[in-house]
């Protein structure tokens, strides 16, 4: 068995990084090919960076929010 390298950590990446991975995860597995193993692998690297996506757009939501209470 060979272990891949999946890249950076997913923690340290910002949206438009995560994103941009998430598409190419995506891609793959869409065009088939790949292991059983190695489309495992992108399916739990494809979670990550989804959980990563939507940590950022959580993040936004509540800055909007705290904006919007603020008087100006």
């Amino acid at each position: 068995m060979t272990e891949q390298n999946p890249g950076p950590d997913v923690a340290a990446l910002s949206y438009e990084e995560a994103r941009e991975q998430l598409i190419a995860v995506v891609g793959k597995l869409e065009a088939g090919g790949a292991s059983l193993e190695e489309s495992l692998a992108l399916w739990e690297r494809g979670e990550a960076l989804a959980a990563r996506c939507e940590e950022w757009l959580e993040g936004a939501r509540k800055r909007l929010a705290a904006a919007r209470d603020q008087p100006l």
